[in-house]
């Protein structure tokens, strides 16, 4: 079991030690945002004692939180500011044997998942618990009972209609919730089908979430870009042979061959496979009716990615735009190793820039740009090491 960190420290004190030390520019914005996160870390911490002292005080301690509560906190903000950072911290300190932190995508994938095996267990009538929303909530928050959110987004219907339900379980058992975004509440599945029946949800969020904006006037990302040669630009049959080359030389002599990762039933063909590493065009992956699941699969099995012939994309793309957003999310917060040949810089892709899918995508490109840099090199190399 992992030691439990030094609940003595704080977000502010952790940061004011990194910026004294020269680790850090001081940065006023961010540290708001880290007193309200040790906020959160001080009611966590409150509880801890009384969950220890006996039976009964464990079972006021659990009514405690279902009536009173811990606010948990939403964070907001342009991208490469430093919510991932500060989220960082907060999680390492956070005095709970039971949390869970994750992408928002892959959670409301197992969230999916599990709603699912409910209703098989319904149809074989091994449950006569006909709703599945309790059950799935009463498993989600006996493993979790703070949840830390990376990203928070809604573009799926699926996933928009079912919140406010799932939500509302999860709150009235003591849930603490914790995310950062790159929108504020309001923006949130912004002209996304029938959001009307989204907005319960944005209402619940707010009575159980401190909204804050992490507003740095610098972008901690750009200034730390390093580039290498994993991005090329524009297409061009230079650029198609200089791809080539550069997968001739991660092979090392391997042969690559077809795969097919088994998915419930179905599968995931991958072109061309070599151990860990993979090579798709964009087509393969975003022209087909592939998911986060599908995307968290690839990740898992591959830490190195290829990904062939990225076109501008307007508007009459706007499923492949979805699907090549969740698919760069879900390989960056795996540390996976991307390859890509494209038509135009990340910044330039999308053609038709509107409301919430223009946020969305400016979070995919400053992430494009991330996984070119030296430092997430180093961390996908310390993934490899671990492996």
């Amino acid at each position: 079991m992992q030691p439990m960190p030094d609940y003595t420290l704080s977000v502010c004190e952790q940061l004011k030690s990194l910026t004294l030390a020269g680790a850090l520019q001081v940065d006023s914005a961010q540290m708001e945002v880290a007193k309200s996160l040790d906020r959160v870390l001080a009611g966590l911490k409150q509880l801890r004692p009384a969950a220890k002292t006996s039976a009964l005080g464990w079972l006021f301690a659990k009514k405690k939180k279902a009536a009173d509560g811990i606010k948990g906190l939403y964070i907001h903000g342009s991208v490469g500011r430093g919510k991932t950072m500060l989220m960082d911290m907060f999680f390492a300190m956070a005095p709970c044997r039971k949390k869970r932190r994750a992408h928002f995508h892959e959670f409301m994938a197992d969230v999916h998942n599990r709603i699912a095996a409910h209703r098989l267990k319904l149809k074989n009538g091994e449950t006569k618990q006909a709703d599945p929303m309790p059950p799935v909530a009463a498993a989600l928050y006996d493993e979790a009972e703070l949840l830390c959110f990376d990203e928070f987004t809604v573009t799926d219907i699926a996933d928009a209609m079912i919140l406010s339900r799932l939500f509302s379980e999860l709150f009235a058992r003591g849930c603490v919730l914790v995310a950062t975004s790159n929108v504020e509440p309001d923006n949130l599945y912004k002209d996304g089908l029938n959001r009307g029946l989204f907005l319960p949800f944005l209402a619940l969020l707010k009575q159980h979430v401190d909204v804050v904006t992490l507003d740095s006037p610098t972008d901690y990302r750009m200034e730390k870009l390093n580039s290498l040669p994993v991005y090329l630009v524009p297409l061009s049959e230079h650029n198609d042979m200089a791809m080539e080359a550069s997968w001739t030389q991660a092979l090392h002599g391997r042969k690559a061959q077809p795969l097919d990762i088994p998915m419930k039933g179905r599968s995931i063909h991958v072109p061309l496979a070599a151990d860990r590493m993979a090579r798709f065009s964009f087509a393969d992956l975003c022209d087909k009716p592939l998911g986060a699941a599908d995307f968290l699969a690839i990740a898992e099995r591959f830490d190195m990615v290829f990904l062939d012939h990225v076109p501008l994309l307007g508007p009459e793309k706007r499923n492949q735009i979805k699907r090549f957003i969740i698919l760069v999310d879900t390989l960056y917060d795996h540390a996976v190793r991307l390859y890509i040949s494209a038509a135009a810089m990340p910044e330039d892709l999308l053609v038709n820039r509107r409301g919430t899918e223009s946020f969305e995508f400016d979070r995919a490109a400053s992430r494009l740009f991330e996984m070119r840099s030296a430092e997430y090199l180093a961390l996908h190399h310390k993934k490899r090491a671990a492996e």
